[in-house]
């Protein structure tokens, strides 16, 4: 008779928790059923994902890879769509989402054949942001810095020509911001500064766009330190690189205007610079 008292009490507990549980469930506004319906499988997240990015509608494209992984987060699919979200975020704009989803891609799978395509996705994350060459040149340093990673850890991905190619736009981008402060401080007549600014181009973007200028206000700069000797070399250096160059005429007329003439001194820094010209 006690046996039978403690099992219908045990009944009546278990029967009294799950109305509890079930009041519960009612009152978080949770249905277990309904939330087990939007499970949608993996592949058919995924190939939403696709049609949508297909059809320009990034927004929706990433949220249907976000859910791939929050939904299937050990599948293929998951690791696919972790890359492919990263570039739906890309393309509507959204830099910081796509830097973060691809470089967490990258931590995470950096032997994967897609490894390279997300490193190439933070480049041109940081690329798409390079400001006005008048205003910090943070994100253009970013771009090079991550370009460049692309190229050393993955050296045969068919991405690596675009990422040199971008890699030299950025360049100029940093040389020309150079060239900006040098000016300014020429102007101030404030010339080591300036020195110090075109210097800075001749030596370590002389493969820009830049460099003519540099060399001609390089010129124009020691002329007005009286440092001549300094002056005769750039502007020998100039004429030998760039014998057609406007910059060359008016830095050679400077130097007329003063009696002298472009001569090089092999001792120059400038001189020295000059081999690595074009490299």
């Amino acid at each position: 008779m006690r046996a039978s008292r403690n099992l219908v009490r045990v009944a009546t507990v278990a029967a009294c928790a799950g109305l509890i549980g079930a009041c519960a469930s009612k009152d978080k506004g949770v249905d277990l059923q309904a939330y087990v319906d939007t499970i949608e499988p993996a592949d058919v997240l995924y190939n939403q994902a696709l049609a949508n990015m297909n059809n320009g509608k990034y927004r929706e494209a990433a949220r249907k890879f976000e859910a791939v992984d929050r939904q299937h987060p050990y599948s293929e699919f998951a690791r696919k769509a972790n890359v492919m979200g990263a570039f739906s975020s890309y393309k509507m704009g959204a830099y910081d989402d796509a830097v973060q989803a691809a470089r967490r891609f990258v931590n995470l799978y950096p032997t994967d054949e897609d490894a390279a395509y997300a490193q190439y996705i933070i480049g041109l994350s940081y690329f798409a942001q390079m400001p006005e060459v008048t205003r910090d040149q943070r994100d253009t340093v970013l771009a090079m810095q991550n370009f460049n990673e692309l190229i050393e850890r993955y050296p045969d991905s068919i991405y690596v020509e675009d990422a040199k190619e971008k890699m030299r736009a950025a360049r100029d981008q940093l040389a020309g911001k150079e060239m900006q402060i040098g000016r300014y401080y020429l102007e101030r007549r404030e010339y080591p500064g300036a020195v110090n600014r075109f210097r800075t181009v001749v030596e370590d973007y002389s493969n820009t766009r830049h460099v003519e200028e540099a060399l001609a206000r390089l010129v124009e700069t020691y002329l007005s330190m009286g440092l001549v000797s300094e002056a005769q070399t750039a502007a020998a250096v100039l004429g030998h690189n760039f014998p057609d160059s406007q910059w060359y005429s008016d830095s050679y007329a400077l130097l007329q205007s003063g009696g002298v003439e472009p001569r090089e001194n092999t001792n120059s820094w400038i001189s020295r610079a000059s081999k690595i010209f074009g490299s």
